[in-house]
């Protein structure tokens, strides 16, 4: 019986010894894997961050970008402000060529009549420049009293015309583009006081 119990011993510390070494020989693989695993992780912090870097130098691009494009268009916009009446502008030197001449013909009086008649054709020249550019007058004789389209500046008081009608006019009212920018300055009638 000694010489089993002996056996078993010498069995457990074999056994013991075995584990202990299968534990020294595990022990630098788990390290191995863990080495591993920490550089694989540092790769992908590496990687991670480069990605950031070139992210964040893709953002600044844009965001300049972006400044450019804003102080362009503050540019062009203050440039269309400043040169955007050109082409109107353009139209209207040779009007003022015609009236410039017409001054220069009322010097003498024998031409009046022709005068009067250059003027008139300037007119229609002027006001074919200004329906091309959306400016239309504001039709306000004959019409009733609009307050949108027409300011009263008097009120006349007659019985060949219903009340509320515009009679005449001191200053013609115009649109551009179907919005008013001057109201027509009127004369409207009124019912005649009775007595």
């Amino acid at each position: 019986m000694e010489e089993r119990e002996q056996h078993e011993v010498e069995k457990e510390k074999k056994e013991q010894n075995d584990a202990q070494v299968e534990e020294h020989t595990e022990e630098p693989k788990k390290r191995k894997k863990k080495d591993e695993i920490i550089e694989e992780l540092h790769k992908k912090i590496e990687e991670k961050e480069e990605a950031l870097k070139t992210l964040h130098n893709k953002h600044l691009y844009l965001q300049a970008d972006f400044e450019n494009f804003k102080k362009q268009k503050i540019k062009e916009k203050q440039e269309l402000l400043m040169f955007g009446n050109e082409v109107l502008i353009k139209e209207l030197l040779p009007i003022l060529d015609n009236l410039e001449r017409a001054l220069e013909h009322a010097s003498t009086p024998e031409n009046s009549e022709s005068i009067v008649e250059g003027v008139k054709m300037i007119l229609s020249e002027f006001l074919k420049v200004l329906e091309k550019s959306g400016v239309t007058r504001v039709d306000a004789i004959g019409k009733k009293f609009d307050p949108t389209l027409h300011e009263a500046v008097f009120q006349e008081a007659r019985d060949d015309v219903e009340p509320g009608t515009v009679i005449s006019e001191f200053q013609k009212g115009y649109l551009l583009n179907g919005r008013l920018i001057r109201p027509s300055h009127v004369i409207v009638s009124k019912a005649p006081d009775i007595q």
